[in-house]
């Protein structure tokens, strides 16, 4: 018995090991990615993140040993990630936009991800790179695309640059939506908490983006943006009924019934995320926990895009980059104008 313990804690210790150079590159990266964000909030630590991981990744930290950590990294700590946000979201914050709002999210989220998939089709990209746009503009860019990733295994090609791609439309929308909210709504809390809640696709671009308005439009703009949080359980239930085979149809059935079986499974920590929400709505949770869960969860998010950056290749950004940013953009644009639509059907001009 004794024996087989120790071996465990040696098998243990070496995988350890084997995680730590490219842990503490991505840990790293993402402490300098935050500083640097300090000083260009309009920017963001996400996108510089993604960024330097991107260069480290192609120059000083392409070795092998880097490898298991910074995989480590850009999977296990974003699934953490997912299931803290749990402990910062109450279902009764819902009640603050009332059945309109919440109807609005619903129908702004379904055209996002009919539009962004048709979108990606068009432009000849594949389904799974498609459906990752679709869940990171329709839900919460990097969390969507890391929750969907479990359940339809792009490649970490279409991961790194579907992340990086949907950050960079976010963070353009984030500085452009107060100035149009400003011209078409003077800027009133609900119509501008829609548009800014209901597009912008990152919980932090939100909050920076609302931040430009006032402390009215930040408070039920995240509103919005925890419903489409929410909503990740069911895209998530919805995407793993999808045939993400080339070829066949998206809603046909596809490959062996053992398959089937396992594709349909949702991941531990969309389970973990719903169920932590649940009890974060009754008075069972300290605000202590809430907040320091907030805390690990934007840390691990952080550490997890540096490692999804260290993954992305530079051949690979020359060669689909500029016709994703193509993608990112047109998307992007219609979002914006269905929410404006949904917006005048729902909550008028004024």
């Amino acid at each position: 018995m004794k024996g087989k313990i120790k071996e465990l804690c040696k098998r243990a210790g070496r995988a350890v090991l084997e995680l730590l150079p490219g842990f503490m590159v991505c840990a790293a990266i993402a402490a300098v990615s935050q500083i640097i964000a300090h000083f260009v909030p309009a920017v963001g630590a996400a996108l510089f993140a993604i960024a330097l991981g991107v260069i480290a990744g192609n120059t000083l930290c392409t070795r092998e040993f880097f490898n298991k950590g910074t995989k480590f990294s850009e999977s296990r700590l974003l699934e953490y990630s997912i299931v803290l946000t749990g402990l910062t979201l109450n279902l009764k914050d819902i009640i603050g936009v009332g059945w309109q709002g919440v109807v609005f999210i619903l129908l702004q989220m379904t055209c996002t991800v009919v539009i962004a998939y048709g979108i990606g089709r068009l432009l000849r990209f594949g389904k799974k790179f498609s459906l990752l746009m679709c869940a990171g503009n329709a839900v919460c860019g990097s969390s969507a695309i890391g929750t969907v990733s479990g359940i339809i295994h792009p490649t970490a090609k279409d991961k790194g640059i579907s992340i990086t791609t949907v950050n960079l439309t976010g963070t353009a929308l984030m500085v452009t939506l107060p100035f149009l909210a400003g011209a078409l709504y003077g800027h009133e809390t609900m119509q501008t908490s829609a548009l800014i809640g209901g597009t912008l696709q990152s919980v932090g671009q939100v909050i920076g983006s609302a931040a430009f308005v006032n402390a009215d439009v930040v408070a039920m703009s995240t509103i919005f943006k925890i419903i489409r949080i929410i909503c990740i359980v069911f895209v998530a239930l919805v995407f793993s009924r999808l045939n993400t085979n080339e070829g066949e149809r998206l809603f046909s059935k596809s490959g062996s019934t053992e398959q089937k079986k396992v594709k349909a499974k949702i991941p531990w920590y969309i389970i973990g995320f719903f169920l932590l929400s649940i009890l974060a709505t009754f008075p069972i949770i300290p605000q202590a926990v809430s907040q320091a869960a907030h805390t690990v969860s934007g840390q691990f998010e952080i550490i997890a895009l540096a490692g999804i950056g260290m993954r992305v290749k530079f051949r690979d950004l020359v060669k689909d980059g500029p016709k994703a940013l193509l993608y990112g953009g047109a998307v992007g644009v219609c979002q914006v104008g269905t929410a404006l639509g949904l917006i005048f059907i729902f909550f008028g001009l004024l």
